[in-house]
């Protein structure tokens, strides 16, 4: 008799655990603390689409994560770039970017999550130099960041901080920069495991970039300060998920003669093995 009434708690359990696993939210734009189960595989398709000013770019990059741990993961993103200015138009494979995130500290109660994590990203040197050789950045770069989130049946909400160190050519050092993340979410409707369930986001995304120096020399036509605010949508069923947002600029502090941003979309699909 004990065990016919321990069963179907058991099984409510699992459901539980496996839900809070799959349907685990990250921001379009910022960075999350959500890792993968132990073992598990996550592949991505995303697609980005921007303008500034006469400048046009998109991309098209494939994502592979996996899970080493249930607190650690680590992944490998691959990008397909199409990029159109007033001077040239170039296409080809991107520079391949190594990740990983380790989530540091996690907290449930009923009905809600709140975590940290630790963010890593290196930004290799592997474009397609010869075919397109606008996409050369010819440096390594690097993002390092910090990431907290809070994650309700309801509501939602993460912030996260992460410093680019861009890398030094043979004549240019790009100016690093400081990307800010402010976060909130919400489900309008709860839902459970096997249905189809749907939270709205709302960012606001800041970008503090440095000047550029050229032979030692500063380029006073680089770096400076944008912000954005990004609706956004995230919409799961079961271990797939589409997400879609896009980034309207609100405020934006260029330095010199540079092209302004008019707008970034981003749409990822998720698959969870």
């Amino acid at each position: 008799m004990f065990l016919k009434k321990l069963k179907p708690i058991s099984t409510f359990l699992i459901i539980g655990l496996v839900s809070t696993t799959v349907l685990a939210h990250d921001p379009n734009f910022g960075i999350g603390p959500h890792v993968l189960f132990k073992d598990g595989l996550e592949v991505a398709l995303e697609v980005d689409s921007a303008k500034a000013g006469s400048n046009k770019a998109q991309e098209l990059g494939v994502q592979v994560t996996y899970g080493l741990t249930g607190d650690w993961s680590v992944g490998v993103t691959t990008p397909y770039e199409f990029k159109d200015s007033a001077t040239a138009t170039s296409n080809g494979l991107g520079d391949v970017a190594l990740f990983t995130k380790y989530r540091f500290w996690r907290q449930d109660s009923l009905g809600l999550q709140e975590s940290a994590a630790v963010f890593m990203k290196l930004i290799t040197d592997t474009a397609q130099k010869n075919k397109s050789p606008s996409l050369n950045k010819g440096t390594t770069d690097a993002i390092v960041g910090l990431t907290y989130g809070y994650e309700a049946r309801k509501w939602y909400r993460w912030a996260s901080a992460r410093y680019r160190l861009n890398g030094t050519n043979n004549e240019l050092k790009r100016g690093d920069k400081i990307l800010i993340d402010f976060v909130a979410g919400i489900r309008p409707e709860p839902t459970g495991y096997l249905e189809p369930d749907t939270v709205w986001l709302l960012e606001l995304n800041g970008e503090l970039g440095q000047k550029a120096t050229v032979n030692g020399a500063t380029n006073a036509n680089t770096g400076g300060d944008e912000w954005f605010i990004s609706p956004g949508i995230f919409w799961t069923k079961r271990n797939f998920a589409i997400k879609a947002g896009v980034q309207i600029p609100i405020a934006s502090n260029l330095n010199g003669n540079q092209q302004k941003s008019n707008y970034r979309i981003r749409t990822t699909f998720e698959w969870h093995m």
